[in-house]
């Protein structure tokens, strides 16, 4: 909560670093999986390492050009004008921090194997409330800080942007594991979370803001489900044993299909409004590519979400020891919530928009 609400470069750091240790720690506490658990958790605090680097070096250089650590004293030196290259030296190494946490390509490489090794309740946090947290921080820094150098930074997330999307889309197609193709889909939507900061605007502020609540509680319920298929070994995360689990569970399949559908982006759904309007807000500030690429990229996405869903239901299970187990209190609470909110905030969304909006307030 600190790190989105920060308004200086400072307490942005220690807030990125207070969120990112224990993270490192807890993604290598599965008990059952020991070796894949450690060296994801090896893998993500090196390349955190690295990213909390970047992120001091550009507080450093924004530092140098401004004379001011805040939000508002960048804001200000920027429309003073000043030393370019600090400037944009500070732009860059800032970017590679933030769009490390948030999962964009190409800093993306961490989260297939962190989300694959770390605990499914450790997963569904990183995947949920960290990416909140991450871009939560970036609209405060794009729109805020550097709203006023937005022809220095658009084109770069811009090209970052459209890759994001394509590479969570396409190699998402080609996962076999659940928890993987989870974690591309979390890259794709990084992507389509991107276009809101591009759109630098109200909408693209609303949009953003509602979208991240959607995916947030969508992302809680997908992982909670996931943690009831198992087996003699622990959780079953192989999609080739999901086959045919509406036959042994018909709810779990099909509010994890609900889950999936969401985020496809199809209609009644909170994936869909979300699409919607964070792609209107794009377009509307001339952002055309990446809507165009965004567009492409939901459909290829929904060829991996509806072939996982023909699985569940349409294809005959196999022999196995694959069950669904009864789900713990706050793990049924978790799921139904879940589930009603997704639902919810795709048949009656206006409610919630029009409190973002009226508590979100973008400036120029």
């Amino acid at each position: 909560m600190l790190f989105p609400a920060a308004n200086d470069l400072i307490t942005l750091f220690v807030a990125l670093e207070v969120l990112s240790l224990p993270l490192y720690l807890m993604a290598g506490l599965s008990r059952r999986r020991r070796l894949l658990s450690q060296e994801a958790a090896l893998k993500y605090f090196l390349l955190g390492a690295y990213s909390s680097a970047f992120f001091l070096f550009g507080a450093a250089f924004l530092y140098g050009f401004a004379g001011d650590v805040s939000l508002n004293g960048i804001r200000t030196a920027i429309s003073s004008g000043g030393n370019d290259a600090f400037l944009l030296i500070g732009m860059i190494s800032l970017s590679v921090g933030l769009l490390f946490k948030v999962g964009a390509a190409p800093f993306h490489a961490w989260t297939p194997d962190v989300y694959q090794g770390a605990p499914t309740p450790v997963t569904a946090f990183m995947a949920a409330a960290t990416k909140v947290a991450a871009f939560g921080a970036a609209l405060r820094i794009f729109y805020v800080a550097l709203g006023g150098a937005v022809w220095s930074w658009k084109p770069v997330i811009t090209a970052i942007a459209i890759l994001t999307m394509l590479v969570g889309s396409i190699i998402a197609i080609a996962q076999r594991d659940v928890k993987r193709m989870l974690a591309y889909s979390s890259i794709a939507h990084a992507g389509f979370l991107l276009t809101g900061i591009l759109a630098l605007n109200q909408e693209g502020l609303k949009a953003s803001l509602f979208y991240l609540a959607s995916y947030g509680f969508t992302t809680l319920g997908a992982f909670a489900l996931i943690t009831l298929v198992r087996d003699s070994s622990g959780e079953v995360t192989d999609l080739n044993r999901w086959v045919g689990l509406a036959k042994r569970s018909p709810a779990v399949a099909l509010i994890f299909a609900t889950f999936l559908l969401s985020f496809a982006g199809i209609p009644l759904t909170a994936g869909f409004i979300g699409k919607f309007t964070i792609f209107t807000a794009a377009y509307d500030s001339g952002n055309i590519a990446v809507v165009v690429a965004g567009v492409l990229s939901s459909a290829i996405a929904a060829f991996f979400y509806i072939r996982v869903i023909v699985m569940m239901f349409f294809t005959d299970p196999e022999e196995d020891t694959v069950t669904v187990t009864i789900p713990s209190l706050n793990t049924n609470l978790t799921i139904w919530v879940a589930a009603i909110v997704t639902i919810a905030l795709g048949v009656f969304p206006t409610p919630i928009l029009d409190a973002v909006a009226s508590l979100a307030t973008f400036v120029r």
